[in-house]
Order: C-alpha cells, then structure tokens, then sequence
C-alpha cells in the first residue's frame, strides 16, 4: 500500500461515502440505497448510510444471486481515488463461484432469460397487441 497516501488521521469515514469512493458502487447515492435496503453489513449488523468504518471492519455486501461480497477494510480515504488506488482500500475474501454460478451467469446475458433487453420486450408487446388485434376482430 506504498503508492496510496492516505491521512492516518482520519479515525472513521461514512459506509455510504467509503463504498463510493472504493468503487463498489458507481455512485454515493447507489450505495446509500443497497444500505437503506439491507444490502450492505459491518460486522455482520445490518448498516445505515451514515453507520461509521473503521479499519479492520469486515463488510458484507448481498449482490445479486444470493451471492455476497466479503471486504475487510484496510484503509479510509474520502477523496476520489482513481480505481487501481481504490482496491488497495479493502482485501476481497469473496470465494470465488462455482461452476453452476457462472452458467446461470451466461444464460442471463442471453436472450432467453433477459425479459429487460428491448428486443425482448417489443417481441412480447408484439405478441400482445396481435392478440388484442384478433381479439377485437372476432369480436
């Protein structure tokens, strides 16, 4: 951790502003929302936006899946980092997954499983418009 300069006198920083500025969340506001939700944990207690880390705390973010994140925080900042800078801000001791895991992973960036993806949704709006066109027509 020799590259990144970080005040030692800062005893604690906001969970919400450290997930931010660690770069696990593309904005403040996206990790004060996973904390609201219950999504983020330190210490194994559920955490609010303005809960305080502190080096050494373990944090455990629920991603999609029911997979979860393990952090242990090594060190504080509040100003921007760039992202290499920002890794040497926690450890990961998240396993890494299982082969099941990464399929279902696949199968969702395909157009099967995807019912958000626009050409999806307009086949389906498609579909539905033709039967409501047969529907009034029989009728």
């Amino acid at each position: 951790m020799n590259s990144l300069q970080i005040p030692s006198s800062l005893p604690y920083v906001r969970i919400d502003v450290w997930l931010d500025r660690s770069c696990l969340f593309k904005t403040r506001s996206e990790a004060q929302k996973a904390c609201k939700g219950g999504k983020v944990k330190i210490n194994d207690r559920r955490s609010k936006p303005h809960r305080h880390v502190h080096v050494g705390d373990r944090i455990i973010i629920s991603r999609v899946h029911e997979r979860s994140q393990l952090l242990v925080v090594q060190a504080l900042s509040v100003h921007q980092l760039s992202r290499i800078e920002a890794r040497e801000l926690y450890r990961d001791l998240t396993p890494p997954p299982n082969p099941d895991e990464i399929e279902l992973r696949r199968l969702e960036r395909s157009w099967e499983l995807a019912p958000n993806r626009r050409g999806v949704l307009n086949l389906y709006r498609r579909a539905r418009r033709t039967a409501q066109r047969l529907k009034y027509s029989e009728g």
